[in-house]
């Protein structure tokens, strides 16, 4: 199995509006692509400043639906029309699970 972790960080810009687009469009995502076998989008707490703004955590069988739902058009589409507008940073990691 693999775990597809993402930490976003929004522009001083993004509004209440499109912070939340981005996470109905990640919640979404787990209905639209078929390799995610799980999928979890939670914004920060604000307990402490310089934090990211948003994690997603995915799970997925193998690389290979990895792979598949890095070209999916519904992540596509997500990242072109709502994230891109008010990205600031990103950070990824994949790892094994057992």
């Amino acid at each position: 199995m693999i775990r597809h972790v993402l930490l976003l960080k929004w522009t001083e810009e993004a509004t209440g509006d499109q912070r939340e687009a981005a996470l109905r469009g990640f919640d979404e995502l787990g209905g639209s692509v078929p390799q995610i076998r799980s999928l979890t989008a939670r914004p920060d707490t604000g307990l402490a400043g310089g934090n990211a703004d948003l994690l997603v955590t995915m799970d997925f069988d193998d690389a290979d639906g990895w792979r598949a739902y890095q070209a999916h058009p519904a992540h596509q589409a997500l990242i072109d029309t709502v994230l891109r507008p008010i990205l600031a940073g990103r950070e990824a990691i994949q790892v094994a699970l057992p």
